[in-house]
């Protein structure tokens, strides 16, 4: 037996367990899902100082070890990053409870009654790099929605997801929520190995590089939710305000590039060009951005030649791409073009043509004068997200708890027997709606 093998077998069991505590999980009160979720919080504070310390430990292998620069801004945690994330852990118990929702509740026909109610998915797969702080963010998620979940974590930050979910397991052994609802997987084998568990799995959620994603949703059966690029883009119109826009364009670009929702390409109408460029290449170049622009922005700004290539890259590093446009339509050509259906933004006071920009791109989040970095789920007021999706069916854009749960249809009747609804006899269905 090959060592995929075994560790197959054990992560068979290891879903099993997870799945039996996600089945308890899934009927409990909202007051008790609270609780464990205030619980988790007290507990990753207590373990501060543990937490901080696997981080820098990792932080320094992975350093030593090469690690790129946006995979080592994601991996790192310090005091505030550690602290805004356990905020979130306790902005989820303030949010509504998804579960045992009523979306329809009709009547077939007099005691023939049909309900639809939001019920939880069942056991979330989470794979993703670096991002320890991901870890917080899903299990008080998953705990509030009613979910299990099997985490696995890139090899660069496995000390401090091992010490994360050890406080998250003390803070839930405090609490009336099976500790085992929550596990951690730190090999890459057993990273195949979730991927075919789809008897258990019920979603997987990939967080991490485009190879990596496209990775896991070539090497799966199991629903995959997630996104494989970040390319997003921020179109200046001509009837933009240029200070808003410059202002605007740092945020987007430099608040914290190795991020998804940070924008790749900055799209400016010709019209405004000659005065525009300058003023945010200037501000840009302050904050060591590398600008590549088109032939028509290298005309204006000292900015290295882009390519094809660039319209299509998701730099996450300080790094921009530049190109002059003739008109609305043609920034929304590109943007639909190159764009990842991620998140893009226009800036202009014209509102005609921000309804128009906000109606025909194709993305999940699309902006009138503000930054692309809004694009997620915190900032949303959905307490945290598990992912952002890209794809056309729900859920789309930042994922927080509504996207976690699904539904299923519960009738009640007297005896109804359907051969009294056919035939030439047939009774009809009153098919009213109940408050």
């Amino acid at each position: 037996m090959t060592a995929t093998e075994i560790t197959s077998l054990s992560l068979s069991a290891i879903a099993q367990t997870t799945r039996q505590a996600a089945r308890q999980l899934a009927v409990l009160s909202t007051e008790v899902k609270n609780q464990a979720i205030e619980a988790i919080a007290q507990a990753l504070e207590s373990a501060k100082s543990d937490i901080l310390a696997a981080n820098a430990t990792d932080c320094k292998v992975a350093e030593a070890e090469g690690i790129s620069k946006p995979l080592y801004h994601r991996l790192k945690l310090d005091e505030t990053k550690l602290k805004a994330a356990i905020e979130g852990v306790r902005d989820v118990g303030k949010l509504s409870d998804p579960v045992g929702v009523m979306q329809i509740h009709r009547e077939l026909d007099e005691g023939l009654v049909l309900k639809r109610i939001s019920c939880p998915l069942g056991v979330l797969g989470i794979i993703f790099e670096a991002r320890p702080d991901a870890v917080m963010q899903i299990t008080s998620l998953a705990v509030k929605s009613g979910n299990g979940v099997i985490l696995k974590g890139g090899k660069e930050a496995t000390r401090s997801c091992e010490a994360i979910v050890k406080a998250i397991h003390q803070g839930l052994s405090a609490s009336a929520v099976d500790p085992t609802v929550v596990q951690l997987l730190t090999t890459r084998e057993e990273t195949m190995a979730l991927l075919q568990l789809e008897e258990y799995i019920d979603l997987i959620i990939p967080r991490g590089s485009n190879d990596f994603v496209r990775f896991v949703q070539e090497n799966t059966r199991i629903p995959v939710l997630g996104h494989a690029d970040g390319i997003c883009h921020l179109y200046i119109d001509r009837a933009a305000d240029l200070e808003k826009a410059v202002n605007i364009t740092v945020d987007a670009k430099t608040q914290y590039p190795a991020v998804c929702n940070a924008i790749e390409t900055l799209l400016v109408h010709r019209a405004i060009a000659p005065s525009f460029l300058p003023l945010v290449g200037a501000a840009l170049q302050s904050r060591h951005v590398e600008l590549r622009g088109d032939e028509a922005t290298c005309k204006i700004l000292d900015s290295s030649a882009a390519t094809e290539a660039d319209w299509s890259t998701e730099y996450n590093d300080l790094i921009l791409s530049i190109k002059i446009v003739d008109s609305l339509e043609a920034a929304i050509h590109h943007i639909n073009t190159y764009g990842s259906r991620h998140t893009d933004a226009i800036i202009t006071e014209d509102e005609n043509i921000a309804e128009i920009f906000l109606n025909q791109v194709d993305a999940a989040n699309v902006f009138h004068n503000c930054s692309t970095r809004f694009a997620d789920g915190f900032r949303y007021g959905f307490g945290a997200e598990v992912g952002i999706s890209t794809h056309k069916l729900p859920p789309r854009g930042p994922v927080g708890l509504e996207g976690l749960v699904t539904y299923k249809y519960k009738m009640v009747g007297r005896g109804h027997v359907v051969a009294t609804y056919a035939g030439k006899d047939a009774k009809p269905f009153t098919h009213k709606d109940l408050e």
